[in-house]
Order: C-alpha cells, then sequence, then structure tokens
C-alpha cells in the first residue's frame, strides 16, 4: 500500500512553495531557453500539474492516504489489500465487501493544506483582486460573457445524455447496471458538481441514490477529468489571442477593461512599506473573517429551511462555502468604492494572486494521474462528455464572435466552481479575476436545475430512448 513519503502539512507546504518560486524565477529568467519553453508551456500550468506529478508517480505528497495500520484492520475482517494499492484501489476494496466508510475512516489521514487554501486564501484573494475592480467596466463586458456562461451549462447538460449514448453504442458493458447501480444515476452527481459544485453533487445522490461504490467511482471520474480541461484551460489562456483570431472575436471590451486596470496600477503603483503591507493583510485577513462570521451566521438559518429549499432547487443555499464565497466577494466589491482601491499600487492584487496560485498548487496535488486506468471506460465517458461541453461553447462563440475568455470562464465558473473560475481567469489577467467569480456565484445558483435536466436525459437515453 503506497503512502506518501511526506505526511506533515508543513513540509508540504514548504515543497509546494519552493515549486511555485522555482516556476516563476524560471519563467521570469532571460535565458533564452527557458523563454522558449515557457512560451509553449504556461507557467501556471506547471504550478498545477508538478504537484500532481509528486502525488504520482512520485509519491512524495498526498491528499489523502490510509494509516498502515489498516492492512490489520482489513485483515481482521479476512480481506486482503495487494502491494502498491492506492487510496482510491483500497477504498473500492472495502466497498466491495459491503464495508462503510464510517467503519474504517478512522484509518483515514488527510493534509489540510487545500481546505485551509480554499477557506483561508481564497477569500482573502478574492477581496484583494476585487479590492482594484472596476464594476462597470466588469458590467461592460456585456451579453457575451452571460450567454457563454449559459452555454457552458446547456453543454453539460446536454454531453451527458450524448456521451453515455455513444459509450453504451461502442462498450454496452461499461455502461451496465440496475437499480441503485445504473450508471446514469451515478453521473447525475457528475452533472451536479459541474454545473454548481459540492452542495449540488451532495443534492443529486441524496435525489437519485447512486449506489456508495457507483458514487466513489463517480467522485474520481469527475475530479480527474475536470483537472484535465482546466489543465487546457490554462494551456488555451498562454495562446488566446491566436485563438480569439480564429474564432473572429471581438475582444474590444475585455482589452478596455485590462488598459483601465493597468493604467489604475501604473498612476497608483509604489514601493510598498512595511505599513502598507500590514494594511493589504489586514484588510484580505480582515474581510475574511467577517465573511466567515456572516456565513457562519446566515448558514444554520439557511438549513433550517433546507427541505423546502431541496424542494426549489436552491439546495446551494445551505452550503457554508457558498456564503463564504458570496460575502467575500461583495466586501471586496464594496471596499473598490473606497480610497483603499489604491492599494492596489502597493501590490494588493499580487498578493491576492500568490494566494490563488498556492490554492492551484493545493488543487494539483489531489490529482492522482494513476486513477484513470481503475475506471478507463467511465473515464472515456467523461472526456466525450467534456468534448461535448467543448464543441457546443467553441460553435456558439464563433457564431456571436465571444472571445476565448467568455468560453474558458464560463466553463469553469460551471466545471469548477467560484475555487477555480478566479485562477483561470487570473491566467488571462489578474483584473479579470473578479469575472471568474460572479460568474461562479450564478452556477451555484443553477446547479440543481442544470443537473436535474441532464439526469431526465440520462436515463431516458439509458432506457433506450
Amino acid at each position: 500500500m503506497n503512502s506518501p513519503l511526506f505526511t506533515n502539512d508543513a513540509i508540504v507546504l514548504g515543497i509546494l512553495l519552493i515549486v511555485l518560486a522555482i516556476i516563476f524565477v524560471t519563467s521570469n529568467s532571460k535565458n533564452k531557453g527557458w523563454q522558449k519553453f515557457y512560451t509553449y508551456v504556461p507557467a501556471l500550468l506547471l504550478c498545477y500539474f508538478i504537484p500532481a506529478l509528486l502525488n504520482y508517480p512520485l509519491h512524495l505528497i498526498a491528499a489523502e492516504w490510509f494509516d498502515s495500520d489498516i492492512l490489520e484492520f482489513a485483515s481482521s475482517l479476512n480481506i486482503s489489500i495487494p502491494e502498491g494499492a492506492n487510496f482510491n484501489e483500497v477504498k473500492q476494496i472495502f466497498s466491495d465487501n459491503g464495508i462503510e466508510k464510517s467503519q474504517y475512516k478512522g484509518f483515514i489521514k488527510e493534509s489540510h493544506l487545500y481546505f485551509v487554501a480554499s477557506r483561508y486564501l481564497l477569500p482573502v484573494a478574492l477581496v484583494l483582486l476585487c479590492l482594484s475592480i472596476d464594476l462597470k467596466g466588469v458590467l461592460n463586458l456585456g451579453w457575451r460573457a452571460i450567454v457563454m456562461f449559459l452555454t457552458a451549462t446547456v453543454g453539460i447538460v446536454i454531453g451527458g445524455a450524448v456521451a453515455l449514448f455513444i459509450v453504451h453504442a461502442i462498450s454496452p458493458e461499461t455502461v451496465e447496471g440496475t437499480g441503485n447501480n445504473a450508471v446514469w444515476r451515478g453521473l447525475s452527481t457528475i452533472a451536479g458538481s459541474w454545473i454548481g459544485g459540492g452542495a449540488n453533487q451532495a443534492a443529486m445522490k441524496e435525489i437519485y441514490q447512486p449506489s456508495g461504490s457507483l458514487f466513489g467511482a463517480m467522485i474520481v471520474i469527475d475530479v480527474i477529468v475536470a483537472n484535465i480541461w482546466m489543465g487546457f484551460l490554462l494551456y488555451g489562456a498562454n495562446m488566446s489571442d491566436k485563438i480569439d483570431r480564429i474564432l473572429k472575436a471581438d475582444t474590444s471590451s475585455i482589452t478596455a477593461l485590462k488598459k483601465k486596470m493597468e493604467d489604475f496600477q501604473a498612476k497608483h503603483a509604489r514601493i510598498p512599506s512595511t505599513t502598507d503591507l500590514f494594511v493589504i493583510l489586514a484588510i484580505g485577513f480582515g474581510a475574511t473573517a467577517g465573511a466567515h462570521f456572516f456565513a457562519d451566521l446566515i448558514t444554520p438559518i439557511m438549513e433550517g429551511y433546507e427541505k423546502q429549499l431541496n424542494d426549489i432547487g436552491l439546495n446551494s443555499l445551505t452550503s457554508g462555502f457558498f456564503w463564504l464565497v458570496v460575502f467575500a466577494t461583495t466586501i471586496g466589491v464594496l471596499l473598490s468604492f473606497t480610497p483603499l482601491r489604491k492599494l492596489e499600487g502597493a501590490g494588493a492584487s499580487k498578493i491576492g494572486s500568490v494566494c490563488i496560485y498556492i490554492l492551484v498548487a493545493t488543487i494539483g496535488m489531489h490529482m492522482n494521474l494513476a486513477e484513470i486506468g481503475q475506471y478507463l471506460g467511465l473515464f472515456f465517458l467523461g472526456i466525450i462528455w467534456m468534448l461535448v461541453h467543448v464543441s457546443i461553447l467553441l460553435f456558439v462563440a464563433y457564431l456571436i464572435k465571444a472571445p476565448f475568455f467568455f468560453v474558458a470562464v464560463g466553463s469553469q465558473a460551471n466545471i469548477g466552481g467560484a475555487a477555480s473560475a478566479p485562477v483561470v481567469a487570473s491566467a488571462f489577467s489578474t483584473a479579470l479575476a473578479p469575472v471568474g467569480v460572479l460568474l461562479a456565484v450564478l452556477g451555484y445558483a443553477l446547479g440543481t436545475y442544470g443537473a436535474i435536466a441532464a439526469a431526465w436525459l440520462m436515463e431516458w437515453v439509458y432506457a433506450g430512448g
């Protein structure tokens, strides 16, 4: 059984920061070799994939793993765990033997870095990136942004049924199953995750009741396919000008917003003093504290209406993370109307970007490339699903001359949500990060409705149309 070499989060954080530092030093190097390398490989993509490689095949770090005592526990149940089995393989073995997670969860160890990055550093980043936001300029991005976001949602709704139909025609045994093991039930949870997020995924699990083993497989497919697609988006951001020329896109609104932000930064740019840095950190973490405070107040109230909210498809309102993102973004936007926005000149957005990159690295360490082979057939289905989603996006983008930025952020706001949509937006420009957040919040609202529509279509295909 494989356990990571480093399990202390302090060590893992140090490794991730060293990796990030090396990437930024080399990407800004004047060495012609490095310059040529980064012409083809975006720095942000490496910030994401190198931690994934440190997970597998190097086994230096991991997001989750089993304590070595799990072998003794398995033996007491007459269950054999093969040498070298990874985390999800062990979980699957227990599931196949009818062992509930509650029976072995005490043996699960995990890194808390992603939790810290997503609950503490992400809100800080949202506040600091929104601090100098030109809200009028964002709104002036116009109808194309909304159309591409909704197109991304439709692509996910339709894509699941199309992928299920194709895989069933090629390999019927891959999507076999009846009752709670019907594959469409599991796929409904991916639709919930890709349109809304974790809360919507949980809602789909409760509505359609896939078996535990099927749901476990779907989580793997969800994470791997979504992460691979995010990698492509980060790569695409590096060549967005070429893609925009192919799409014959109208990029005037984006260019105007970026220039306005660059001019604002240049006007107020200064060498930050220690006082500036303390004020920036106080704003970021103080606003994060306020966002947590209000989220902790409103979430229990919303949970009291959980049944009513679920009945109308607004289960995301019971998620504490949803309210954390909403309040952090709102506080950042409100502060952008005050003199504090001038702190952008002292590097507020740069500190926000550092928080984003740390988040990217912790997301990357959750990706285990070894798991692709475990569910190859379903992985193939997930890839087809994503290709349908992408094809519809690009087709509509070409029709309405939408920039690739709207394609990328509209897609990631659905599939990745608030944790990664600003990451993708920042790959184009830090000035555009708030656009990703605003669209992601919209995704939370549509998640359950879109996922239910996708489930209906997949059930129809599964039943033979």
